[in-house]
């Protein structure tokens, strides 16, 4: 189990939807076509009583139109595999898909803030009508920076930052 197993799935998520929100919202503008394309997370600053930053070594978001993708592994080093999943613990269980984030859906851009709608998510309440994720989010080359200001549970106390890499 990593240092970073600890972190909650939920914080997780929010992180991984904050990241797939602004690309997607970047790309849906049709000024701004150079949002469109795969990303990967670069790194993941969560603040908070006990603070952390990661550098995620598996992810990948695509932009295209007002759609986006996105699947991810928070964490920076390879899960442990599963020898049998229908046996396995919930501590074995949470530590391979708690790190796992994965959705798609749309979303919209106004400004510098991007608005995500998941279509469909490993977490159901991220697919809810209204459950939106909000960031907003600054450009520099080819490293996108999203701080997240809203989940689809509420407002972010303390935002997640992400920082995305353009891969093409």
């Amino acid at each position: 189990m990593t240092k970073y197993s600890k972190i909650p799935a939920s914080l997780l998520v929010v992180g991984a939807m904050l990241l797939v929100a602004t690309i997607a919202v970047l790309s849906a503008d049709g000024s701004r076509p150079d949002f469109e394309g795969v990303w990967r997370t670069a790194e993941v600053i969560v603040p908070g009583p006990s603070p952390q930053t990661f550098k995620p070594v598996a992810t990948l978001a695509i932009f295209h139109g007002r759609h986006y993708s996105r699947v991810e592994v928070h964490s920076e080093g390879a899960r442990a595999a599963l020898k049998d999943p229908a046996s396995a613990s919930a501590d074995e269980l949470r530590a391979v898909w708690g790190p796992f984030v994965a959705e798609a859906g749309t979303f919209d851009l106004s400004g510098n803030v991007l608005t995500m709608q998941a279509l469909v998510a490993k977490n159901p309440a991220a697919m809810t009508r209204g459950a939106t994720s909000v960031y907003t989010y600054q450009r520099s080359g080819d490293t996108l920076t999203l701080t997240q200001t809203r989940t689809p549970s509420g407002s972010s106390a303390m935002p997640i930052t992400v920082k995305l890499v353009r891969v093409e």
